[in-house]
């Protein structure tokens, strides 16, 4: 039985043409069903007179808050598959918390692509200040089915596929206790975002999947992220910079990148990446445990071999420890355009997976600094 406030529908979840199993019947529950109202009608204070001291923005945000709030609450404790759904419209809410644990707090993506849009993702936040997400919930991509669709290795205009969890334009946000598995796309992705603290993320997916960037960050300031892989900078026109990243108290077991930092080779304009710290990280047989690329180009072939644009400079890597599957563990090939300056490497103990002795590092057009260090340092000058 649907819960107060929620109706009944089913849905194939992209299941093939002669499947006879039965639909899924999933619990939709509807804000508007909660009292939240678009912008576009200001909602009518019932339970206040008229003379109530708050402004008619005030109303709107205290009754939105109040019904996504109770919208969440009853979709959390419903057994079974839900969705919570948000109407079309601009709906005014304050800070607010979606907060578990829920029953069967597993979400899980439809498979099929062409149930999304193009260029839809599968959860989405954006333009809200305040939000906190916390609760132990597990996200199911669902990206076995989606990965042979992926041609971004060889086609610089293909089709992004559905990113798991991104947030766009939010400022002040909490996310803790989450879990990404098998996304189709990037599993997290920050978009103009500010003031961001996530904590105790877990991420997973086979070494099979391709372009499942932990969390990708892009034209984003103040951030703060445990559990975490960066992602790439310098590919579209009018990019901002990015300041103040903070990695730190992780753990990275059998990644093929650990701490990574990429910009594409020939980027169409300046930007920069500064202020950044990775800190306090733990690597299990990480193939590429350190790494900054700035002549990235995923494809077979690029059109231009031209230098990044993209400036890399004030970069901590402090306590940085484990084991390297392959022999260089650092590499920090910078652009011979833009060499990377203030580049520390402190306290960085890097041994291999197969017990020899040493690993290795190459350096190219980067001014670094190191103390503390365990493995042997190979540096090429700036060109």
């Amino acid at each position: 039985m649907a819960e107060a406030g929620s109706q009944l529908t089913n849905l194939q979840d992209g299941r093939r043409s002669g499947d006879t199993s039965a639909p899924i019947c999933v619990a939709l529950f509807n804000i508007k069903h909660f009292g939240a109202e678009p912008m576009a009608k200001p909602m009518i204070p019932r339970l206040f007179p008229l003379s109530f001291p708050f402004s008619a923005f005030r109303y709107v945000w205290h009754f939105n808050s109040i019904a996504f709030r109770k919208a969440w609450k009853a979709a959390c404790e419903s057994k079974g598959a839900v969705k919570l759904v948000i109407p079309k419209g601009k709906y005014l809410i304050g800070p607010i918390q979606f907060a578990g644990p829920c029953k069967h707090g597993y979400l899980r993506a439809i498979a099929s692509l062409s149930k999304y849009g193009s260029g839809s993702d599968w959860i989405e936040f954006g333009w809200v200040r305040g939000l906190t997400l916390t609760g132990g919930g597990i996200l199911d991509g669902q990206g076995v089915k989606a990965w042979p669709f992926n041609k971004c290795t060889t086609n610089s205009s293909c089709q992004l596929l559905p990113i798991n969890l991104k947030f766009v334009a939010m400022n002040q946000t909490v996310i803790k206790d989450i879990t990404s598995v098998n996304s189709k796309f990037f599993h997290i992705a920050l978009v103009e975002c500010r003031n961001f603290k996530g904590t105790e993320i877990k991420i997973s997916a086979p070494a099979s999947s391709p372009n499942t960037d932990g969390i990708h960050i892009e034209r984003s300031s103040s951030v703060y992220i445990s559990r975490s892989i960066v992602g790439s900078l310098g590919r579209y026109l009018n990019e901002k910079d990015v300041n103040g990243l903070v990695v730190r108290d992780c753990i990275m077991k059998e990644t093929m990148n650990g701490i990574r930092i990429k910009t594409w080779a020939d980027s169409p304009c300046s930007s920069s990446a500064t202020n950044m710290t990775f800190e306090n990280i733990v690597m299990y047989n990480v193939t590429n445990p350190i790494i900054i690329d700035q002549t990235y180009c995923p494809y077979t072939s690029c059109p231009s071999l031209e230098p990044s644009r993209v400036k890399l400079r004030d970069i901590f890597f402090k306590n940085i420890r484990g084991t390297s599957s392959s022999k260089v563990a650092v590499r920090l090939e910078c652009s011979r355009g833009i060499p990377c300056r203030n580049i520390y490497l402190e306290d960085v103990h890097l041994d291999l997976s197969s017990g020899k002795k040493h690993a290795t590092s190459s350096c190219k057009n980067v001014k670094a600094k190191y103390s503390g260090i365990k493995f042997l340092l190979h540096v090429h000058k700036s060109d």
